[in-house]
């Protein structure tokens, strides 16, 4: 898979599930280097627009998303 980051100004949605039931967990969104970060170590990295910079999901508070497949 390979994402088109010249839409959305560098930016691309992403919508995270729980793998066994489905359920939608979040919306959020993704820059290149988050996307990068993500495959490197497989926990998911986001863009945060309102910081303006890239947050590792459970970084601080230990709850990480660990990524089993992309689509």
């Amino acid at each position: 898979m390979k994402p088109d980051f010249e839409k959305g100004n560098g930016l691309l949605p992403v919508i995270v599930q729980e793998w066994e039931t489905g359920e939608v967990l979040m919306l959020a969104y993704t820059n290149r280097q988050a996307w990068e970060k993500t495959l490197e170590n497989g926990q998911a990295h986001f863009y945060s627009r309102s910081r303006k910079s890239i947050w590792h999901k459970g970084g601080t508070s230990g709850h990480v998303q660990k990524i089993r497949e992309i689509r």
